[in-house]
């Protein structure tokens, strides 16, 4: 029955696996004040420009409901990607959410914070304002590949208090080996970045074609322009045009060192099932980027059981979890779970399975790990020790 198990447990993870693979890595969508799918400074975010206007929500909110505030970057323009945003207390990740293509950020709790206080709370308000208290004192800090951020505190306020925490400014970080943003940019000829910059007011303003145009347009100009085959390779994406891979290709041909390409460029490798190649990407977007993000570890976690090479998958979804304290990837958990079922830890893997899928949303994927914890706690009934 064990060794049954463990074959369900394996095949299953790897169904949900290969399926994520076939989604946009890191799309962005996220409502405001929640958490981003995946890495907020690696992705695509087509939906980004279609999220409520975050400026006027800070302004005309309260304390209570949220916190707010706004990312700039010194002597540069913000990059079009979301900029991760980490709350930070007593030196542990404790949130996490993103930028709009403004700069501006809002800090919420999650509903299973709010939740949790609604028992013993007069109504959902006065949970949310509980469960926000709980970021009161703790560090707020931008994270983006190449930059070094300052800090702001979050300070007790009243309810009628102005929402807005300041502004993180970043800064090039000297010793960065690599960077969210190209050095080719810089070095493209004036009319290329004329075109490159059409394109992302086009973008913003929900014209992706025209956008697609101009960024082409952009590239014929300047071949070795990283950031405009990037964000080309973002719209092909969206599309599912064969042609994104090349584009993603071509950003990282142009400049190694520019970290967002790879992320996509592991996405379409897993999609292929081509592991080694997933392994490759993932450890040269560590050594670019060693903060990384949960899906990185996860996917980088996913190679390495592809290949055999359990400790090593192990080490990555361990950090993976411990990077993602809004649970975005859940199936992180699930992969722990068989890596300690295959240790014969049956009580750790149910422990992992449990807390999976609370954050799954309802699905062929949800219904599969609750089955594997029906089994799993068959077995760990009968075998109390494990």
């Amino acid at each position: 029955m064990k060794k049954n198990l463990l074959t369900a447990l394996t095949a299953s993870l790897f169904f949900i696996a290969t399926a994520q693979a076939h989604q946009m890595p890191n799309s962005g969508g996220q409502s405001q004040g929640t958490s981003p799918n995946a890495s907020a400074n690696s992705g695509a975010n087509a939906n980004m420009n279609r999220q409520p206007d975050m400026d006027t929500l800070v302004h005309q909110g309260h304390a209570g409901s949220y916190y707010g505030g706004n990312v700039k970057v010194s002597d540069g323009a913000l990059p079009w990607d979301p900029i991760l945003i980490n709350v930070v207390c007593n030196g542990e990740t404790r949130h996490t959410t993103a930028t709009d293509p403004k700069g501006n950020f809002l800090i919420a709790p999650k509903q299973a914070d709010a939740a949790a206080n609604s028992a013993a709370s007069a109504g959902p308000g006065d949970a949310q304002n509980k469960a926000l208290a709980q970021f009161v004192g703790c560090n707020v800090q931008a994270a983006l590949p190449g930059f070094d951020s300052n800090s702001l505190t979050i300070a007790n306020r009243n309810l009628t208090d102005d929402p807005n925490i300041g502004t993180i400014t970043l800064k090039p970080a000297e010793s960065a080996v690599g960077s969210s943003v190209s050095a080719t940019t810089a070095a493209a000829p004036k009319d290329a970045v004329k075109a490159f910059e059409k394109a992302r007011s086009e973008w913003i303003e929900n014209k992706p074609d025209k956008a697609q145009k101009d960024l082409q347009k952009a590239v014929q100009i300047d071949p070795q322009f990283a950031e405009a085959w990037y964000q080309l390779g973002k719209l092909q994406e969206v599309q599912k045009s064969p042609d994104a891979a090349n584009s993603f290709n071509k950003a990282v041909a142009a400049d190694p060192k520019f970290v967002p390409p790879y992320e996509h460029l592991v996405s379409t490798a897993a999609q292929a099932e081509k592991w080694q190649e997933v392994l490759d990407n993932t450890n040269k977007e560590l050594q670019l980027n060693p903060a990384g993000s949960p899906r990185l570890f996860y996917y980088n976690a996913v190679a390495n059981m592809k290949l055999g090479k359990t400790d090593a998958a192990q080490a990555s979804v361990e950090k993976a979890i411990a990077a993602d304290p809004n649970h975005t990837e859940p199936n992180a958990q699930q992969l722990l779970a068989v890596i300690l079922a295959n240790k014969q830890d049956l009580s750790g893997a149910l422990e992992h399975l449990r807390i999976a899928v609370k954050y799954m949303p309802p699905g062929p994927n949800a219904d599969l790990v609750k089955k594997q914890i029906a089994q799993l706690e068959s077995a760990t009934q009968s075998n109390p020790s494990k």
